[in-house]
């Protein structure tokens, strides 16, 4: 029987509850958790930390930051969503006028990653749509215009570089020179854009539906990808190299730093995406035992899917380090004009000490490759280096390529679908809960003309320089708003909302009063961990000077990056995209005190316009 508790709310609110969709199951609500939480982060972020932080010691500071930080914001999105039944902006409002902002920075942080995210999937459409190809086009590089040789931009990088550079991108030399849009990339757009918006056409009705297959169908994938991986030469390189912990990585600052956000974006807090998938819960549901299975699942995706990208590097690196040897080889066996298959792959280091001490000299004129395996191995990538030039690298050299170029790509499809549901119901849900869409104006239209919209915005991203753009929104959108945000989250509900009062709602909600960790970390731990990350990370970001990678076939050590710093203009935009969707939260406050100053002085003003003539 329910309690008395909470049922002025439930008055005022039931118009809303008897209208509010629901889900359909739990299961289904908990598999649109974990697909908006497990992305493609999971899958070439994670592993690409734990490669550069000495492999398995990285996990330490990782799950202390999901314990302390992660679990916590995680558990109190899904109860506030849950108890309020709203998005975002009427989540905040509701508990305070004051903090309606939070809500708007939510909903515009949401809006802007949905920008850039959904251009990472017409790439991945781009890059399937190549993988029936016998052979793949990453394999060669094109002959040139005069047919007497390779295009040498190819020639002097790879194949796999020359397609994702030139091919797909055909990037510019730097961002002040934007290029054309890229007919090929701006179809490749459309086509996501559309494919997300049939899924999404009725809300959660239709995500619902297609949650079933975009949420399990990368375990699947994964699971394939493990079991060819382990039988690839190599393999087990590449996971010796993930699990031996180098211990040393623990003293250095940024390690801490770099676990604490990525278990904070992995989990995709402070999007607002999660209070609205909770907000369509029934109020008495078990919220904290979902919150312990997102984010546990969340983690665990993270280390499943690095066994098989770390088998597939250590295959890589082997077949690197066996062609550098195998270059050198034929080299040697021209200049001491050694016969074929005297020198093998086994006995190479045996002739080479024997060469190098009969003729040193004619060795050492011969400028042969170093070939290390640990340097290989070292040769890290994460995002779209991982996704576009590693891994269709390896692909290359695995039987059956065109297969696992098909499969690896539609993962990537489905866990970034997924991950853009929860974005754009971030945007959706507030702008519906808060009535902002005319009566007469159909819900598939509203959202319609909300996918148009971010269509025509995010063709930037398909200029020449479209790259470099979508590196700056992706550095500085999706991180320091984000932090500031849960803070703001953390410290509202906790004193403004009041925790005691929160805690009566949990208990309402689940039976069960939240335990000691919980109030902990609700008060003070998670609070004070964002406030330290935050600062750690301003300071990191003011003492360097903002740089980037360029592609450029002019530069003199090309096929290296040109590193260069960017313009004025350009950073200044970079500093808009950081501060625009937190600037909501002063104004949004600004705004309701002015509108409470000018009642109060107009209610002191008329308190009694009778009171002289008495």
């Amino acid at each position: 029987m329910e309690t008395n508790h909470g049922s002025a709310d439930e008055v005022h609110g039931s118009k809303d509850i008897t209208e509010r969709p629901k889900w359909d199951n739990k299961v289904q609500y908990l598999l649109t958790c974990i697909g908006f939480a497990v992305g493609l982060g999971n899958v070439w972020r994670f592993p690409y930390l734990c490669q550069i932080y000495g492999g398995g010691a990285f996990l330490i500071p990782y799950l202390i930051a999901l314990v302390f930080e992660g679990l916590p914001l995680l558990h109190m999105e899904l109860a506030i969503g849950q108890r309020l039944r709203m998005g975002s902006i009427g989540v905040w409002n509701s508990i305070s006028p004051y903090l309606g902002g939070v809500g708007v920075g939510s909903l515009l942080v949401s809006f802007l990653v949905g920008l850039f995210y959904n251009t990472i999937l017409a790439w991945v459409l781009w890059y399937f749509f190549h993988s029936f190809q016998n052979p793949l086009p990453w394999r060669d590089c094109p002959v040139n215009l005069n047919l007497t040789g390779y295009v040498s931009e190819c020639e002097k990088s790879t194949p796999v570089n020359y397609f994702w550079y030139r091919k797909t991108l055909n990037i510019t030399p730097n961002i002040e020179t934007s290029g054309s849009l890229q007919w090929w990339l701006v179809l490749s757009l459309a086509t996501a854009w559309c494919l997300v918006y049939i899924c999404f056409i009725r809300g959660i009705e239709t995500i619902g539906k297609a949650i079933y297959v975009t949420a399990t169908f990368p375990y699947l994938v994964l699971t394939i990808f493990l079991i060819r991986a382990l039988t690839l030469s190599g393999a087990t390189d590449g996971l010796i190299y993930l699990f031996t912990p180098n211990w040393e990585t623990l003293k250095n600052p940024k390690v801490w730093l770099d676990a604490a956000t990525q278990i904070f974006f992995s989990l995709s807090l402070a999007f607002g995406g999660l209070i609205a998938f909770s907000s369509y819960n029934p109020q008495k549901n078990n919220c904290e035992r979902d919150a312990l299975i997102v984010g546990c699942v969340n983690s665990f995706t993270s280390i499943y899917a690095s066994i098989p990208i770390f088998a597939i590097l250590g295959f890589k690196a082997n077949t690197n380090y066996d062609d550098c040897r195998n270059r050198n080889i034929l080299t040697l066996m021209n200049a001491f004009n050694i016969g074929d298959e005297n020198i093998t792959l086994e006995n190479y280091d045996d002739w080479l000490s024997h060469l190098n001490q009969t003729d040193p000299s004619e060795v050492a004129s011969l400028n042969l490759k170093t070939c290390d395996l640990q340097t290989f191995l070292d040769q890290s990538a994460s995002g779209t280096g991982l996704a576009f030039i590693v891994f269709t690298e390896a692909v290359i050299n695995m039987p059956g390529s065109q297969v696992w170029a098909v499969l690896f790509f539609v993962m990537l499809f489905s866990l970034g679908l997924s991950s853009m549901f929860g974005n754009l119901e971030g945007v959706l849900t507030p702008l519906l809960d808060l009535h902002m869409v005319p009566p007469w104006m159909p819900k598939e239209l509203f959202t319609g003309l909300m996918c148009l919209v971010s269509f025509s915005v995010a063709l930037i991203f398909t200029l020449g320089s479209g790259n470099y753009w979508l590196e700056i929104f992706n550095s500085y959108v999706g991180s320091l708003p984000l932090l500031i945000i849960a803070f703001f989250e953390m410290t509202a509900v906790s004193y403004v909302y009041g925790i005691n009062r929160f805690n009566d709602d949990i208990e309402w909600m689940t039976g069960k009063r939240p335990n000691l960790y919980w109030q902990a970390t609700w008060r003070f731990i998670s609070p004070f961990m964002l406030l330290v990350v935050f600062f750690a990370y301003v300071v990191i970001e003011a003492e360097q000077q903002p740089t980037y990678q360029t592609w450029n076939p002019d530069y003199v050590d090309f096929p290296l990056v040109d590193v260069q710093p960017y313009p004025g203009w350009v950073y200044a935009i970079c500093v808009l995209l950081s501060v625009l969707p937190v600037v909501s939260i002063p104004l949004v406050a600004l705004y309701k005190f002015m509108g409470f100053a000018k009642k109060r002085i107009a209610d002191r003003h008329n308190t009694n316009p009778y009171e002289d003539m008495e």
